[in-house]
């Protein structure tokens, strides 16, 4: 019987994004903030809401032993500029900031990669492995189900604890006005998931964030929402029952999460996606910071192509 080989420990550091050089890339549509280490496959990391690159600071390190890491923050977030979204809001669609992902990834020598991401970031890169297949090697998602099923299979359960999602996408500058009237107290409070806290998070990176917590970021975020419920929401009812996910995709929930607490992760990305493994894990919404040992493990099998259990 084949043993399976043995997963290195997580990098110990002493900062952000140990061992990363930044650099700042243009695309077409924005200029992107890039970390970049490590040799090896190409490994692209997006993040989630409310979030920066940095909320990988406790695995990248540790995957850039293995893997060439590409870390970016999405158009509208962090250090990344904030173009205006256009009437229809498409300007913050998953596909235009995946197109602002490729871009990077381009201007950095890739052409085919993997692509992992956290909440929002998840589903940059669910776009970008239904629009460009032939680019996406390998898929993984942090602790959500497809945007197509969330919005179709709405509960009071996940409504109560997601209220954000309707609430930012109302018209401008309503919900840009009230979070801006304190956004230490929001970024807190957001941060501040149910029966986790936010003992999660190292006081750097959570200073990380709420210095990136700007009225222009909070007005970026909402274009975000916007267009999640109006032009992600089409494209994804285009493409539904006709287009899949073509690369091995691997689904992480946590079961102390809104996505483990009110979906059925598996049954829900079965409708994307045929080469499928789900993986719950004991933590809330934010597992790359909860739990990166096993965050980590996860990445590390299978991204080398080998079983995750």
């Amino acid at each position: 019987m084949e043993v399976a080989e043995a997963i290195p420990e997580l990098v110990p550091t002493t900062r952000l994004m140990e061992g990363f050089t930044f650099q700042r890339i243009k695309t077409r549509g924005a200029e992107i903030n890039v970390a970049t280490a490590g040799e090896g496959p190409p490994l692209l990391l997006i993040h989630g809401n409310p979030l920066t690159l940095v909320s990988w600071h406790k695995v990248a390190p540790s995957l850039a032993r293995d893997f060439t890491v590409v870390a970016i923050d999405m158009r509208g977030y962090g250090d990344s500029s904030k173009p205006d979204g256009g009437e229809d809001h498409s300007g913050y669609s998953f596909r235009a900031i995946g197109e602002d992902a490729f871009e990077v990834m381009d201007a950095l020598g890739f052409e085919r990669f993997a692509v992992a991401g956290h909440d929002r970031g998840a589903r940059v890169g669910f776009r970008m492995a239904l629009d460009r297949p032939e680019r996406i090697t390998r898929y993984a998602a942090l602790d959500i189900v497809p945007t197509h099923h969330v919005l179709n299979n709405i509960t009071l359960g996940w409504a109560r604890e997601s209220y954000h999602w309707f609430f930012m996408a109302q018209k401008a500058p309503f919900p840009e006005n009230l979070l801006g009237a304190d956004l230490d107290y929001y970024m807190r409070y957001k941060l501040n998931k149910k029966g986790v806290g936010l003992e999660i998070f190292t006081p750097e990176a959570m200073a990380e964030y709420i210095r990136c917590a700007t009225k222009e970021q909070i007005h970026a975020v909402c274009e975000d929402y916007r267009a999640t419920i109006t032009v992600d929401l089409d494209m994804d009812t285009a493409d539904y029952g006709k287009r899949k996910i073509a690369c091995p995709t691997m689904v992480i929930w946590g079961t102390n999460s809104h996505c483990g607490r009110h979906f059925k992760p598996v049954e829900a990305w079965s409708e994307w996606a045929d080469d499928l493994v789900g993986l719950p894990v004991p933590t809330g919404h934010y597992p790359a910071e909860h739990r990166p040992d096993l965050i980590y493990a996860a990445f590390y099998r299978f991204f080398r192509g080998e079983p995750v259990t």
